[in-house]
């Protein structure tokens, strides 16, 4: 790891990191691996004030931060692999992602992620750059499935987040979780943050971002519900963290819900992004895009045999169950 002649790059502790170790900070807010954190931590590489904070100090939030980090890996590299384009005009793409694939280079990933395959189908991206994150404008995390939508100039890159902020783009996602949920509709409103006992995790923090979740019970079997799921916000695991807190933990997700498989044995967390309302900067007409589930969900489904009360295919975007 070279720094010779590197120059410092600065941040300050988000207000959901208040009062964790540095080099959990660090690793966040930089985008690198905690053991790389570490080391650069150790070896005096990030400075408050001008005075170097060692790895177990306690940052407060707003703490401005100054490091010296490991010298940049060179552009992003294309990745010959299957895209899956559902919608496309001459300013938005909107591409369904699967299970198990990376969004964004991160501590761990740098040429094997989605943003690698998008600018080896459409190179232009690639002129973006990480400013504009080679155009995506959202996330999803690695095991969810579905839509994204991409921004193919900065202009509309810019005006799809501009949506995104004013809360007019509609996001609907299918949630199968282990729960029995009453009523069948509802909204989870609660602040969402960095849990300062696990920092790769989040919780309800009082000190979180606002974040909102809507469901509607679309069909149930003992122990499991299957919702349909609507995002006012885009906060990181808000899913996942939103529903765990009001007893109904995804399929799936040993992070935020239980170890034990129950009714259901599925690899991977069962949350997939079926819909997406937007309005298309190209035209400025409002357009939905849709995915059907893939594969693998529809089969966990059908072994569930025919639910409680239903019908599961009760959303058009579902497909052939």
């Amino acid at each position: 790891m070279s720094d010779a002649g590197a120059d410092p790059v600065r941040a300050a502790v988000p207000g959901d990191m208040d009062g964790l170790r540095a080099d959990r900070v660090v690793a966040s807010v930089f985008g690198l691996s905690r053991a790389v954190a570490r080391e650069i931590v150790d070896a005096g590489g990030v400075t408050v004030a001008g005075e170097a904070v060692a790895a177990k100090d306690k940052l407060a939030a707003g703490t401005r931060l100054e490091a010296i980090l490991p010298e940049a890996e060179g552009p992003l590299q294309p990745l010959d692999a299957p895209l899956t384009v559902r919608y496309e005009s001459e300013e938005v793409l909107v591409v369904d992602k699967p299970a198990g694939l990376v969004v964004h280079p991160g501590a761990g990933h740098r040429n094997d992620t989605l943003a690698s395959i998008l600018i080896h189908h459409f190179p232009s991206l690639g002129e973006l750059g990480e400013e504009y994150r080679w155009g995506l404008v959202h996330r999803l995390d690695r095991d969810t499935s579905g839509l994204l939508m991409v921004g193919k100039t900065a202009a509309a890159h810019a005006d799809l987040q501009r949506q995104l902020k004013e809360r007019t783009i509609e996001r609907i996602y299918l949630a199968l979780v282990q729960a029995q949920v009453e009523p069948a509709t509802g909204t989870v409103e609660a602040p969402i943050g960095r849990d300062p006992d696990h920092p790769t995790r989040m919780a309800l923090r009082q000190n979180g971002r606002f974040a909102r979740t809507h469901y509607r019970r679309i069909a149930f079997w003992e122990e499991l519900s299957l919702l349909e799921v609507k995002l006012d916000t885009g906060r990181t695991h808000q899913i996942r963290v939103h529903l765990s807190s009001i007893g109904a933990p995804l399929a799936g997700d040993k992070t935020y819900g239980s170890r034990r498989a129950g009714r259901i044995a599925i690899d991977r967390v069962w949350l997939h992004a079926g819909g997406l309302t937007f309005r298309d900067p190209a035209d400025g007409e409002e357009h939905t895009v849709t995915a059907a589930l893939p594969p693998k969900l529809v089969e966990s489904l059908r072994s569930l045999g025919e639910p409680d009360d239903g019908p599961a295919a009760d959303a058009g975007w579902l497909g052939d169950l």
